[in-house]
């Protein structure tokens, strides 16, 4: 047997009052708004039923944090998985627009001459691969029920992409991936399908702070 759904959870806002992207820097914790994201995409998956037999997590403090509430509500610890972290990042603790952005610093334009790859960080392809073994390990992990995995915006979507067949090469302005967002699978005919997305955070996605990557 194997599980029967897995649940890629993004992480809740992120106490940045700077608004840098901190990518993978450490200390990044989860603002108050936030806690109360990574609640409600918890109390959403508890109300739907589901039985969560793992809990896996990136470990980043953000991630870590964002899986606490279903730690709690499933009553089960936190695993974590550095194949499931944020991509590396050549912006890292600046801020990308504005009067001193780093998108506005010549140094910097190197790295955006190659959006398909992308040339001011981790390939893309590296991060598919990755997550997609991350993926395939929890699924076969359990005898049956969901996992649920805590991760980040950037890896949801390119496995959302990948996937459904898509260029992974896109703008980064037009994901669908809001914070504590659950893109749910399952696995058809050997393969993993996308059967649902959900944004059980959205009424308080007003006014919050989402700059942590490119």
């Amino acid at each position: 047997m194997v599980a029967s759904k897995v649940h890629l959870v993004r992480h809740g806002e992120v106490f940045n009052p700077e608004r840098v992207l901190y990518g993978r820097l450490p200390n990044f914790r989860l603002s108050d708004l936030g806690v109360q994201m990574a609640q409600a995409a918890a109390a959403e998956v508890l109300a739907s039923g589901r039985p969560v037999s793992r809990l896996i997590a990136s470990p980043l403090q953000r991630a870590q944090e964002s899986a606490q509430p279903f730690a709690d509500a499933f009553q089960m610890s936190i695993d974590t998985d550095e194949r499931i972290i944020e991509p590396t990042n050549h912006f890292e603790g600046t801020r990308m627009r504005g009067p001193g952005g780093a998108l506005r610093q010549p140094r910097n334009w190197p790295y955006l001459i190659n959006p398909f790859r992308p040339s001011w960080g981790e390939p893309f392809k590296d991060v598919v691969d990755r997550m997609l073994a991350a993926i395939d390990d929890a699924w076969v992990s359990v005898e049956d029920g969901d996992v649920v995995l805590v991760s980040h915006q950037l890896p949801i979507w390119m496995v959302h992409r990948a996937l459904a067949g898509e260029s992974l090469a896109h703008d980064p302005r037009q994901r669908r991936c809001d914070l504590s967002s659950i893109t749910t699978f399952e696995r058809h005919d050997g393969r993993f399908v996308e059967t649902s997305y959900s944004n059980p955070a959205a009424p308080l996605q007003t006014g919050a702070t989402d700059v942590g990557a490119v």
